[in-house]
């Protein structure tokens, strides 16, 4: 019997133990299907960690969270895999093992990828159509978005308490607790921890709460416990764009388009503030358009959500009026699909930010950048937690910690959500991390160069990160 089936086994008749305290529990695991499919040359296992919803709950129901292990072939490979769940809050991480066969990681250890709870292949999955039926209905009528947002965050938080879901048990508090209890269950006395934007942060609160079995950390565009986003979104948003605008300008031989383009943008974007535009739409499946209004709001977020590639393009479109090849698609993609943040986002945003920021720093910014004001940034905001209604993450976890794990930090210089002075503020608490920056990239750096880093990282974390190519510094 390999190893992983071993383990199973064991952890299966082990006895379930409620400790919230401990770290690391040994829970029971059920096999199951994967549920992605990856090269088949390399063995893969998947199963569930049984866990309890709400820790500090004694006869609290239990969830079913898939993981996935991917097996190295070589005969002689380290024995600390890699540990990895996505970023959001609210992504879905067993589809990250698509790409682990064509990586370099897994020619020296095994390869785990852990669904979060509340997240697409996990049992329950909190996500329901409430919230985003309600956004679709704004725009079809045009009625007030941000008062629609509330109504459809109210009917959400109804369906999911009917179906006996405890919403306050959806936060990095108890998520940390269960890769720790992931961790214990698979009896891995050494990992290497890997996660990006909300999830970096959630393998530094693994960190904080049980250091022993942490060998060393990947954090990809990080966003840190200890730093309230909220307070900082517009600032980021800003300064991501500065400098792109800088890029273009000195780059592009498109010399008339991009001149002065950081004065133009903001002169634009701060004219239309209250301003409301219509565009004749028609819905697949209807047969007569009906006029939608869209507003500054809508321009920002096709902004926000466009390749970094674009964004300049796409700016000195939307600058001289041309709305309509952009806002269509927009529209397009609101009405085809589920449109949105999670139960679980909301559930994660509300308990780690809601409470721990400040609405006094919020209008400071927005009067530094008003181009920007009333813009939500981050799809949950003061408004929906108030209605949301949710317990607080631990005032510990949102505390800056030292430590003297080695760590690889890696941002895009164009990163609009977190900006690389947060890796400078977690190598600040970490000094025995290292720092790559990307300078053409923004957020996630995901890719061969990366690869290559990483392999190398892990391969002897402590030895000093160099980079050949210009774009890339390390320091």
């Amino acid at each position: 019997m390999n190893r992983f089936l071993w383990l199973l086994v064991v952890a299966a008749c082990s006895p379930f133990s409620w400790a919230y305290s401990q770290p690391g529990v040994i829970r029971p695991v059920e096999p199951c299907a994967c549920p992605v499919s990856i090269d088949s040359s390399f063995r893969s296992r998947c199963a569930y960690l049984i866990v309890p919803e709400n820790r500090s709950r004694p006869n609290a129901k239990t969830l079913k969270l898939p993981f996935m292990v991917v097996e190295s072939k070589n005969p002689h490979k380290r024995k600390d895999p890699l540990l990895f769940t996505a970023g959001g809050p609210g992504g879905s991480s067993l589809g990250w093992t698509r790409s682990v066969p064509q990586g370099l990681v897994i020619n020296d250890r095994d390869c785990i990828a852990f669904e979060q709870r509340g997240t697409r292949y996990a049992v329950p999955n909190l996500w329901r159509d409430d919230l985003s039926n309600a956004i679709k209905e704004s725009y079809r009528k045009n009625l007030n978005k941000d008062s629609m947002v509330v109504v459809g965050v109210k009917r959400y938080k109804k369906t999911l308490e009917a179906q006996g879901i405890d919403l306050s048990a959806y936060n990095t508090d108890e998520s940390a607790a269960d890769l720790q209890d992931l961790i214990a269950t698979l009896r891995l006395d050494s990992v290497n921890l890997f996660g990006g934007s909300y999830s970096g942060g959630l393998m530094l609160a693994v960190l904080q709460k049980n250091p022993a079995p942490v060998r060393s950390l990947i954090l990809d565009s990080p966003l840190p416990t200890f730093v309230p986003i909220d307070e900082d979104e517009p600032a980021n948003f800003a300064e991501s764009l500065a400098v792109l605008w800088q890029h273009v300008e000195q780059d592009s031989t498109h010399t008339d388009r991009y001149r002065n383009l950081k004065a133009r943008f903001e002169r634009y974007f701060t004219a239309i503030d209250g301003q409301t535009f219509t565009i004749p739409y028609l819905e697949k499946g209807t047969s007569q358009p009906i006029p939608i209004q869209y507003t500054r709001s809508d321009l920002l977020g096709i902004l926000v959500r466009a390749p970094i590639r674009d964004i300049a393009y796409i700016a000195t479109e939307l600058i001289q009026g041309n709305h309509a090849p952009y806002v269509k698609p927009m529209l397009d993609r609101l009405f085809a699909g589920g449109v949105g943040p999670s139960g679980m986002r909301i559930s994660v945003y509300c308990a780690d930010q809601a409470t721990y920021h400040s609405e006094t720093v919020i209008r400071q910014l927005y009067n530094a950048y008003p181009y920007l004001r009333g813009y939500h940034i981050n799809d949950v905001y003061k408004e929906m937690c108030d209605c949301w209604q949710v317990a607080p993450v631990k005032a510990e976890t949102k505390e800056p910690f030292y430590s003297t794990k080695p760590a690889l930090l890696t941002d895009g210089a164009m990163d609009n959500a977190c900006r690389p002075l947060y890796i400078d503020r977690i190598h600040h608490y970490m000094p025995n991390s290292q720092r790559l920056l990307f300078l053409n990239r923004a957020h996630m750096v995901s890719g061969p160069e990366m690869d290559r880093f990483m392999q190398a990282f892990l391969r002897n974390p402590h030895k000093k990160v160099v980079s050949d190519r210009k774009e890339i510094i390390a320091y």
